[in-house]
Formats: C-alpha cells, sequence, structure tokens
C-alpha cells in the first residue's frame, strides 16, 4: 500500500513537472516567433527605405574619360580602372571608400570619401610611379583628388630597383608650386574631377547595393526561424 503510494506520488511529481516543461517550452516558443516577427519587420521596413529614397538621386555622376573599368566585383570593396596610351604607357587606378564617414556628412553628398592609388608604368622602365591620393567632395557637385604621397614601386617584371616611399608628412610641406605641378601632370594622364565625381558616386552607390543585398539575405535567412 505504501509502495504504492510512494509510486503515485512520483507519477504525480513527473507529470507536473512535464506540464510545467512543457507550458515553458510553448511559452519559450511564442517570445521567439514574436521577435522572429519583429525583427524581420524592421528588417523589411529598413529595406523599403533604402530602394524608396534613393540617397545618390540627380548627383553628378561624373566620367571615366578613356579609361575602362577593369574590375568591380560585386561583392568586392574595390574598383580598378586602366588607361592604355599609343606609346605603351598606362595608368591604373584603384580606388575604394574611406572605412570613416565624413564627419559632416549632413553637408556633403556622399558619406564617404575615396582612397586612390594612381599608378603610371613608363615602357621601358623597371619602377611605377604611385601616387596615394584622397578623393573628397570640392563644391555642391564636385570632387576632386588630393596628393598625399608617391612611392616608385617595383614592376611585376622586375627584380632590381628597391621600393622608394617618401609621402605623407613630405606632401605637407611640399612646395605648393609644385604640388599643383604634379597634380595638372595626373590631370594630363586623364585623372580629372570627372573621374573623381565618377569614383565617389559610383563607390558610394555600390556600398549601397551592397548594403540592400546583405539585409535581403539576411532577411531570407531570419523567415526560416518562422
Amino acid at each position: 500500500m505504501i509502495e504504492s503510494l510512494i509510486l503515485d506520488s512520483d507519477l504525480l511529481m513527473f507529470s507536473l513537472w512535464f506540464v510545467l516543461v512543457q507550458s515553458n517550452f510553448e511559452d519559450l516558443k511564442h517570445y521567439l516567433i514574436a521577435t522572429t516577427k519583429v525583427l524581420l519587420k524592421i528588417i523589411q521596413s529598413e529595406i523599403q527605405h533604402e530602394i524608396s529614397t534613393p540617397r545618390f538621386q540627380n548627383v553628378e555622376t561624373g566620367n571615366i574619360g578613356d579609361f575602362k573599368l577593369e574590375w568591380d566585383c560585386s561583392e568586392s570593396k574595390d574598383i580598378v580602372l586602366r588607361r592604355q596610351f599609343d606609346s605603351g604607357e598606362e595608368v591604373v587606378v584603384s580606388a575604394l571608400l574611406e572605412k570613416e564617414a565624413i564627419e559632416d556628412e549632413e553637408d556633403t553628398m556622399f558619406p564617404r570619401a575615396a582612397l586612390a592609388k594612381v599608378c603610371i608604368r613608363k615602357p621601358g622602365l623597371s619602377s611605377i610611379l604611385q601616387f596615394d591620393c584622397l578623393v573628397t567632395e570640392t563644391g555642391p557637385r564636385s570632387s576632386d583628388f588630393d596628393i598625399e604621397g608617391a612611392c616608385f614601386i617595383r614592376s611585376a617584371t622586375s627584380s632590381s630597383a628597391p621600393s622608394s616611399t617618401y609621402g605623407g608628412h613630405f606632401f605637407d610641406t611640399i612646395d605648393m608650386e609644385l604640388h599643383g605641378a604634379l597634380r595638372e601632370y595626373l590631370r594630363s594622364k586623364g585623372v580629372s574631377e570627372g573621374l573623381a565625381n565618377f569614383l565617389r558616386c559610383h563607390l558610394n552607390k555600390k556600398e549601397q547595393d551592397q548594403y540592400v543585398n546583405w539585409l535581403r539575405r539576411l532577411e531570407s535567412t531570419i523567415s526560416r526561424d518562422l
């Protein structure tokens, strides 16, 4: 009789424990579903906002002139343009956005400036002249290149002529006439205001497109929880 009562008591305790666990599980399940729905709603709202509010509408898109867009992968941050002259000279421009947004973003058309490397290869020379540039907004609808450093780097076919870098502080104290002449030299190679406008516009649009694509992939992944 006592053993039977003990067994009945244990069974009752187990039944109560099972009911409580089941109840908690259902509550947790409802909570997770509700949380997921809220998250999805926020993601979908953000996607709709990005699509319905084009940030770079009616901006100066610029032009690449005689350059050709050689590399522009939808998943990469950078782009590469190349220009070839009849003499065999080549000018290659690689660019990507700065990591940090511009502090006074409200006063600018684009939220980020661009970093660009302009490489000039002369036929018959073992080294390449590389300019490190910052592409910034100079007016309401214009951008331009500002040289921040320069160096000579070995070409892929050369084992001599060691790299020589002299930039940064150097271009902070360089003679303004020389600095201006170097900028004009780059302009003569097609590195112009039109190209600067293209780089900033294209790279900022590219980043926005990548953000929207990331949101859509996030939406697709999260929705599988429902």
